[in-house]
């Protein structure tokens, strides 16, 4: 099992990228933001990735950040839900804006993505709202943002005083930006102050 590579980016293509690794080329599958973000590097780049092996391919899948690939597991493990889909996903929306439609039971929102339809909306919804509020505390701040249950509950809390969700979500993600470990509490108290300067 290759867990991560780390090379000089030599050549991109339609979300794929080779990797040269010590004279050795890997060509590995990689969402579209992270590509944008590969395209162009002089340097090192490391991927953490998944390797997933059939009769007749072995295909490797490169992310930027561990909790990318964590998601592209989780992801995988649905029933009905492929690699590719999963790639899809992971390049039409982010983490935390799937994990606040997951928790939201936003079925809108999962079938824009390409791959997924009604059915699949509601299969995502039901065999993920529970694990998306477990690791919505193990997700750092600085990458999940909005995905965090600290920021979920507090969004939520605002909503049930009166104020628009969206309203609510900006001004929280906005309060979770400060550096440190927030509290629900303490990104309430932030953002009613944001909410009452509007």
């Amino acid at each position: 099992m290759i867990a991560q590579l780390s090379g000089e980016p030599v050549l991109t293509g339609d979300r794929w990228v080779v990797l040269d690794v010590h004279g050795v080329g890997y060509l590995v599958q990689v969402t579209l933001p992270a590509l944008q973000q590969i395209t162009g590097i002089r340097g090192t780049v490391r991927l953490f990735t998944h390797m997933a092996v059939r009769e007749d391919a072995i295909t490797l899948f490169g992310f930027l950040h561990q909790s990318e690939l964590e998601m592209f597991r989780i992801l995988i493990g649905v029933s009905g839900i492929g690699p590719q889909i999963a790639m899809n996903l992971l390049s039409q929306i982010s983490i935390e804006e799937f994990m606040m439609a997951v928790l939201n039971e936003d079925e809108k929102a999962l079938t824009r993505i390409s791959g997924i339809g009604t059915k699949g909306a509601k299969r995502l919804i039901l065999e993920l709202r529970d694990k998306m509020k477990k690791i919505g505390t193990m997700i750092p701040i600085g990458e999940a943002g909005a995905g965090s249950m600290v920021v979920h509950d507090a969004v939520s809390a605002l909503v049930s005083l009166g104020f628009a969700e969206k309203e609510s979500r900006d001004a929280v993600s906005a309060a979770a930006r400060v550096p440190g470990s927030p509290t629900v509490q303490g990104l309430i108290r932030a953002a009613l102050v944001t909410l009452k300067e509007r």
